[in-house]
């Protein structure tokens, strides 16, 4: 193989290698993406947690409840209550009603975050309808809970220490996933 031949192959294979990394580093953004909001809590992304805080602060805050939906899902969505005033540290349960309008089951999924965003960190769900896959039948109505707290740590951040009112807010779509047509199929199954 000449020198040329040489060359022009390696200068391939470099090519062919970043075209594949540039798609694997694609396929993978997402999913990083969200691992990353998730840890740290960035753009308003919520904590998970397994056991409310064991001590609770004198001080109040407000949280607040908003529910939206996609255009293409044909629900009503809604918090059952505007607000709930409680102290740090305090577990907290809020319920959002859901009512499919169509004559079909749909397959949807709920996303959240609150605002402001600093506060992201700092506020912890126990319990939560988020990120999965929900079958609702024709005209079925659900109330959805969400078991919360504001972590105590939210007084100690300069960043957050002044805030005295959360939004957390709620997203429905619907779901694309193999997941929701297998759902959509077995709630189909059951129906007949």
């Amino acid at each position: 193989m000449t020198p040329e031949k040489k060359r022009q192959t390696h200068t391939a294979i470099i090519a062919a290698a970043v075209v594949l990394g540039m798609t694997g580093m694609a396929y993978a953004a997402v999913p990083l993406y969200k691992a990353f909001c998730r840890v740290t809590g960035y753009g308003g992304t919520t904590q998970e947690a397994h056991a409310a805080p064991d001590h609770i602060l004198d001080r109040r805050i407000e949280v607040r409840f908003d529910a939206n939906h996609a255009p293409d899902l044909p629900v009503e969505f809604a918090p059952k209550q505007m607000s709930e005033t409680l102290r740090i540290g305090e577990t907290g349960l809020a319920f959002y009603h859901v009512r499919n309008l169509s004559n079909e089951a749909l397959v949807a999924r709920a996303t959240y975050n609150v605002a402001p965003h600093v506060a992201g960190p700092y506020f912890a769900k126990l319990e939560c309808f988020c990120f999965t896959d929900r079958v609702i039948g024709p005209g079925q109505e659900a109330d959805l809970p969400v078991v919360f707290f504001v972590d105590p740590d939210i007084v100690n951040d300069p960043d957050t220490r002044d805030i005295d009112t959360l939004t957390l807010s709620y997203t429905f779509f619907r779901s694309a996933s193999p997941e929701a047509q297998a759902l959509l199929h077995a709630a189909d199954g059951q129906s007949s």
